[in-house]
């Protein structure tokens, strides 16, 4: 049984860094490519993108941090199943705090910016000038989650590298 935990860990651990890499790789490139080069084209290249570029993105972009989030959680629950004491170590705490931010950067995509893109999606199909509070809402959010993701990933980085930081 221990050697199925095992290998089931490695396949997740595998699983959950591939979509988060994914998952914070679009949140770059939404907040410092795609936003400043939305704010220089003229409304029609925009228009276009918006209709074209931007439902592909963000597709991608919301299932990698569903994913990135599932696998995480499927991380934690197999833990105990190769270890006694996971819950009460260093290294939980760092997965913890990490995996706490995580969430809160999983909540910001699935329920601020993704309703609100959807909005400015379906009001560029039809022609119509969106809201500009629909953009503003989404913009915070996601500029939020670039600020989360430092200390997300420094707290996944330091699960196993600072330890010393519980002592």
């Amino acid at each position: 049984m221990d050697l199925f935990w095992t290998i089931y860990l490695d396949i997740d651990r595998v699983l959950h860094i591939l979509s988060g890499i994914m998952w914070i790789g679009l949140l770059y490139y939404l907040n410092f490519v795609q936003v400043p080069a939305f704010a220089r084209m003229e409304a029609a290249a925009r228009t276009n993108a918006i209709v074209n570029l931007v439902p592909r993105v963000l597709l991608f972009f919301r299932f990698a941090a569903l994913f990135t989030v599932l696998f995480g959680i499927g991380y934690i629950a197999g833990m105990p199943f190769t270890t006694d004491r996971y819950f009460d170590t260093p290294r939980f705490y760092n997965v913890a705090i990490g995996g706490a931010l995580g969430i809160i950067m999983f909540l910001n995509v699935w329920v601020i910016i993704w309703p609100n893109q959807k909005k400015i999606i379906a009001a560029a199909r039809e022609g119509r000038a969106p809201d500009p509070s629909w953009g503003r809402k989404a913009l915070l959010a996601s500029r939020t989650n670039v600020m989360l993701s430092i200390p997300m990933l420094f707290f996944m980085v330091a699960a196993l590298h600072l330890v010393q930081l519980w002592s």
